[in-house]
């Protein structure tokens, strides 16, 4: 049976129009057909109604279908054009036959516009709404500069008194992200850490920008490495109980507070002795939680805001601020409203579909009222945006001065919280009545619901892609490149409508050229790498195109297979980070032990014969374990000589980047994260440990007998260093 078997065909043109998948090919590489159910659904949630044709109370599917039809020829320009430098584009412009049309590009650095001529001959003719609409092709001239610029059409029409003035977003991005040209004489390889897990002795409990600052420093001295990636670290709930998963924040935009080091704030030394003795006392309270087994975000937190608090009393000195006026400028008008969220969070709770109505519209009066009532804690959560950016700085400057090429690479997640800041700050540019996930995989065999609710695309182009813009701009500042999680969620998401499984969601496509527009451009201006995560379910083509776009893709070994064998790591891609492992799998010690199988069996996620899964995987292991062993490099028959020897074995990949997890270098075994658990396993609160589970600081990392040796192999093996 196919899907327009059991579909309204007006149902699937729609959906089909929408970008809304009527089917898709699963990871075994068999079509799934979506339901009607699901369509519609996912439809509403893109604020298209198609209910039964039966029904009469609301739109049918005929008449969504209609009004869709007819959108594009209701306005003059479309909300957002994209160009490549170099290219010209085309773009639609629509107005009533007989009316004149002038139009003008608004370049971003320049105060004078310059004209664009409009062709004489419409290529199309319509009737919309008892009007003759003339559609004209043009053709925006290729020699456009790089930017965020505005073309803007004045329209008079002799039947309407007056002109009306429209305008769209023209984007116009580079063609492809440049490569650092040393990259490509001689790879970069470095650490990749789960920064809460990189507890100092100092440490408030939670690792934090300072210790960053310390792990980089060592990194690019003593081992030569060029990058620390490090985890999201995208703002949580301002107050706790704060959401453990950094995958899961309340803002993409923002960073967390939770991540500073109050001590290292220069107004901690002016304060009064009784003060700075009192903030002293909080880190104390909260050092012995570096040697505990779980990571209590919540008890850092608490302290951390005591402490910032009185932190934040302090006088700033004329040129400090000066600085902290500049950054709330520079970051408005998203700081202002996202210092205000948090404020109101303190008072009503984090989950702002739950406050009085008037104060879930961020743009409503009341919401006005209430920053100007409560200026001063919409002020301190500006100051903490501020602390937050300084000491990410800081960390970067570090690996810089210790000789890493890349410095600190920082991660993208794919969306946010459903209740958090984000969620109400861009209200009407998410869809509602969906999360993100993934269809089911060999990993994940029941699917995953991410519980995040997408950004529509429609509401991305009408908002000229600014939210995503901003977003990307945040995530490159002060760093040396960016990791972008689940990357193919620039082309198409998997949406699940409330209520139901994973398996019953669907693909929704996005404007790709408009997205990798975007990251193109600011990773351009950044100087910056782009790295995607480009594991999964991947539709044909994607993986080229961002290849050509300049973005790298990732590899992980333990992906990287051909008929039940390893790749040989020569075959990898070159435009690439290449890894032994990822957060999304037990570290190498682990997964050599078959953890990843124990756990999914105790959690209840495998869907086939548990034994037959323990056989399989063992096979798996014993094919890489071969292969090691044929090339010479297994020196022992330890755990820690095969996690060795399949590090040199991957360094032998031409891949431009090489990630080491910081979990192999001290010997981890745990997962840090399971797919598709919440409160099953403890995601995201396990500390970093040995191979016998004993906690390891930085200090003890430096000291690691372990870290040499996996490190010796990767650069020896690959020519690093």
């Amino acid at each position: 049976m196919t899907v327009t078997d059991a579909v309204p065909p007006a149902l699937v043109e729609l959906a089909e129009r929408c970008g809304v998948a009527t089917s898709y090919t699963d990871a075994r590489g068999v079509r799934q057909d979506i339901t009607a159910r699901t369509l519609r659904a996912v439809l509403a949630a893109m604020g298209v109604r198609a209910g039964d044709d039966d029904d009469e109370s609301g739109t049918t599917a005929r008449e969504a279908l209609e009004e869709n039809r007819l959108r594009p020829w209701r306005r003059v320009l479309p909300p957002t054009i994209v160009a490549r430098r170099g290219a010209s584009a085309r773009c639609a412009v629509h107005a009533p036959r007989g009316a004149t049309v002038t139009l003008s590009a608004h370049l971003e650095d320049s105060a004078a516009p310059l004209d664009v001529e409009l062709p004489d001959t419409p290529a199309e003719s319509m009737e919309v709404d008892g009007v003759l609409v003339d559609r004209v092709e043009l053709d925006l001239p290729a020699s456009l500069p790089l930017g965020w610029h505005r073309l803007v059409a004045v329209v008079s029409d002799p039947s309407a008194p007056g002109s009306r003035t429209v305008e769209s977003t023209l984007l116009v991005a580079p063609q492809s992200i440049p490569v650092p040209a040393d990259l490509t004489r001689r790879r970069a390889a470095g650490l990749a850490a789960q920064i809460y897990q990189v507890r100092s002795e100092q440490s408030w409990g939670v690792g934090d920008l300072a210790d960053l600052a310390d792990l980089a420093g060592w990194a690019g001295r003593d081992l030569g490495a060029d990058f620390v990636l490090v985890n999201p670290m995208h703002a949580g709930e301002p107050f706790p109980p704060v959401e453990p998963s950094p995958y899961l924040p309340t803002t993409r935009r923002f960073a967390s507070p939770l991540y500073l080091r109050p001590e290292q704030i220069p107004e901690y030394t002016a304060l009064p002795d009784e003060d700075r003795r009192r903030i002293d006392d909080l880190a104390r309270s909260q050092h012995p939680h570096n040697s505990r087994d779980t990571i209590d975000r919540d008890s850092s937190w608490s302290a951390k805001l005591d402490a910032l608090r009185m932190v934040f009393s302090a006088p700033l000195s004329d040129d400090r601020a000066r600085e902290f006026d500049a950054f709330v400028v520079e970051q408005e008008p998203g700081l202002h409203r996202f210092a205000t969220w948090c404020a109101l969070a303190a008072e009503a709770g984090p989950d702002w579909s739950r406050w009085p109505e008037d104060l879930r519209d961020p743009d409503s009066d009341a919401v006005a009222r209430y920053a100007h009532d409560h200026a001063e804690e919409v002020r301190f959560h500006q100051w903490l945006q501020w602390q937050v950016a300084q000491q990410r700085a800081g960390a970067q400057r570090a690996a810089l001065s210790a000789g890493m090429r890349l410095g600190i690479l920082h991660d993208l997640a794919v969306g946010v919280h459903p209740t958090g800041a984000d969620a109400w700050a861009l209200h009407r540019s998410l869809a509602r009545g969906v999360t993100v996930g993934a269809p089911p995989d060999t990993y994940n065999q029941l699917g995953q619901d991410w519980s995040q609710p997408p950004l529509r695309p429609d509401a991305l182009a009408e908002d000229g892609y600014r939210p995503f813009r901003d977003i990307v701009r945040a995530a490159l500042r002060d760093s040396g490149g960016i990791r972008i999680d689940h990357i193919l969620g620039l082309f198409r998401l998997w949406w699940i409508p409330s209520g139901l499984a994973p398996t019953e969601g669907t693909y929704v496509r996005y404007d790709h050229e408009a997205m990798i527009g975007v990251l193109a451009l600011e990773a351009s201006r950044a100087g910056a790498v782009v790295v995607g995560e480009d594991l999964g379910t991947v539709a044909p083509g994607v993986r080229e195109e961002l290849s050509e776009r300049g973005v790298m893709g990732t590899s992980v070994m333990w992906f990287e297979q051909e008929d039940g064998r390893p790749t040989p790591p020569e075959d990898y891609r070159r435009l690439c980070m290449a890894s032994v492992t990822t957060h999304d799998l037990p570290p190498t010690a682990g997964y050599v032990d078959l953890v990843h199988v124990d756990v999914r069996e105790e959690l209840g996620q495998l869907t086939g014969d548990a034994e037959q899964e323990r056989l399989d995987a063992a096979a798996e292991i014993r094919s890489y374990t071969e292969a090691v062993r044929q090339r010479g490099l297994l020196e022992g028959d330890s755990p820690e000589d095969l996690v060795v020897a399949l590090h040199a074995f991957l360094s032998a990949a031409p891949s431009l980047l090489y990630a080491v997890s910081v979990a192999d270098l001290a010997g981890d075994r745990r997962p840090v994260n399971m797919p598709g658990t919440s409160e099953e396993y403890p995601n995201w609160r396990v500390p970093l440990t040995d191979s016998r589970g004993a906690v390891v600081s930085v200090e003890g990392l430096r000291d690691s007998g372990l870290a040499g040796r996996v490190w010796g192999a990767v650069a020896g093996q690959g020519g690093v260093v």
